[in-house]
């Protein structure tokens, strides 16, 4: 992928490096939204998370996206490092707005937020250190024999939608998966 995407050592980095962020944020909220949301609504919010996460670790300066999903349900995103103190996830639905102060690098004990009309709902979400998650799957998947949380078919479809992204602004136009 590194030499597919022209990209060096240390923007490959990057890119692995806010993948696993996308990872460890995604299974934070995961436990808390599942019932709420069922699985296919959840899966799709952590595929635009995934990908925001990807295009933001330094493929581009700046990088603005619309992504159409089935029944009409569409996610429009930008991620940038030229935007300054932008370091926040705002989720823009019909019937609420996510917001996620620290979606890149959450604390143990975080907060988020969804507003409702014009009432906020404070939502607290118990974590872990950094990066531990992942690394207690990835054992778990080496040394028990376990299935990891997010399978190889899951991470393919990630990297697709992100080359779909990026094919769709190198041409211009709408690019189908």
């Amino acid at each position: 992928m590194r030499a597919e995407l022209d990209l060096s050592y240390s923007q490959a980095g990057s890119l692995n490096t806010s993948n696993a962020l996308g990872y460890l944020v995604g299974a934070l909220l995961c436990t808390h939204y599942v019932s709420r949301l069922g699985n296919r609504r959840l899966f799709s919010f952590g595929l635009v998370v995934t990908v925001l996460a990807l295009l933001g670790a330094g493929l581009a300066e700046t990088f603005i996206g619309q992504m159409r999903f089935a029944n009409e349900v569409h996610a429009q995103f930008d991620c940038s490092f030229v935007i300054p103190f932008h370091s926040f996830m705002e989720i823009v639905g019909s019937e609420a707005t996510l917001n996620i102060p620290k979606p890149f690098k959450p604390e143990v004990n975080e907060k988020i937020f969804i507003t409702r009309d014009d009432k906020t709902e404070t939502i607290k979400v118990k974590g872990q250190e950094l990066y531990i998650g992942e690394v207690e799957d990835m054992a778990d998947a080496i040394l028990l024999g376990k299935a990891p949380r997010i399978s190889l078919d899951d991470s393919r479809a990630n990297v697709a939608t992100i080359f779909a992204l990026l094919e769709s602004a190198r041409v211009g136009k709408p690019v189908s998966l």
